[in-house]
């Protein structure tokens, strides 16, 4: 019991954190779908976006029914709700950085091959399969694990942690070789060539991911895997959520910080902004106030429309 008061102070802490980081996500949701163009790297960036902002939402939402149900003492079976949502939004914010690290990788390490033979729409139809399998992930934890196990559904609840947390090792499997072989090449072409702001944008999301976002999926495979005091338990839940909104927060912190880079303070519209992180052309090449359509483009790949 003497771990409330610091409980407390962590949920209040990742209260304020979830409504700024609900704003950022929210302007940058509302400039990618409706104000800016879409390209292949712009849709995986909406769609992280979402996922960050769904995250969010259920966090807020869960934290303020626990402070309704503290004063006015009632019970609502909630709980199930939340943590699928948590998972669902979760699991689809951690597939989209991987396929942005591995498209990326792609991109830069058979270039030739990436421009001729990569599908127009690509962007949307993976989004759209990762969104499908997160779902089907999280329905899959509701049904085995959230609800009441009776002793007879407690194999099928490890069998079902084992395939999400099977799925979680690969993405980050996946997500860690891509992003390492990205930073590889990019060390090694430093040199030639200077920086783009897209490296710089894809590389900060990566480093704050692995410093904050990781601690919730552990917190995670614990839960399910580990028993442990349930202070400790409750401990961990509040340091992992905190650390997974700030990374959620962070993110369009981090796109309108490298698109303002270096930009003059009247110049600094948050359309022009957005679209100044997602440039993939040297420093140099920028003429002007504005950019042209063709610093956009992710090497050489086509506008995508949704």
């Amino acid at each position: 019991m003497n771990d409330i008061p610091f409980i407390s102070l962590y949920a209040l802490l990742a209260l304020i954190i979830s409504l700024v980081g609900l704003a950022g996500n929210a302007a940058v949701l509302w400039l990618l779908g409706f104000r800016m163009r879409r390209n292949a790297f712009s849709v995986y960036i909406l769609n992280l976006a979402a996922s960050d902002f769904l995250f969010l939402c259920f966090h807020i939402t869960d934290f303020l029914v626990d402070i309704i149900k503290m004063f006015l003492h009632f019970s609502v079976p909630t709980y199930g709700i939340f943590r699928t949502g948590g998972i669902i939004s979760y699991i689809a914010g951690l597939s989209t950085l991987s396929a942005i690290s591995t498209e990326r990788c792609l991109s830069v390490l058979w270039p030739i091959w990436y421009r001729c033979r990569r599908p127009r729409h690509m962007s949307a139809v993976m989004c759209s399969l990762l969104w499908t399998l997160s779902m089907f992930w999280g329905i899959l934890d509701m049904v085995y694990c959230s609800t009441l196990i009776i002793d007879s559904e407690v194999d099928w609840c490890i069998k079902a942690d084992l395939i999400i947390t099977s799925w979680l090792i690969f993405l980050f499997v996946t997500f860690s070789g891509s992003s390492l072989a990205l930073l590889g090449r990019i060390l090694c072409d430093l040199r030639h060539k200077t920086l783009t702001r897209l490296y710089v944008t894809i590389l900060l999301t990566v480093l704050v991911f692995l410093l904050c976002d990781l601690p919730f999926g552990i917190y995670l495979f614990l839960s399910d895997w580990i028993s442990i005091d349930f202070d400790a338990f409750a401990c961990l839940y509040m340091v992992s959520v905190v650390f997974s909104c700030v990374n959620s927060c962070a993110n369009p912190i981090i796109y309108f910080f490298v698109g303002s880079f270096r930009q003059q303070l009247q110049s600094r519209n948050l359309k022009l902004v957005l679209e100044r992180a997602l440039q993939d052309t040297p420093e140099e090449e920028e003429c002007g106030g504005s950019l042209p359509q063709t610093t956009l483009e992710m090497s050489g790949s086509r506008v995508e429309q949704g």
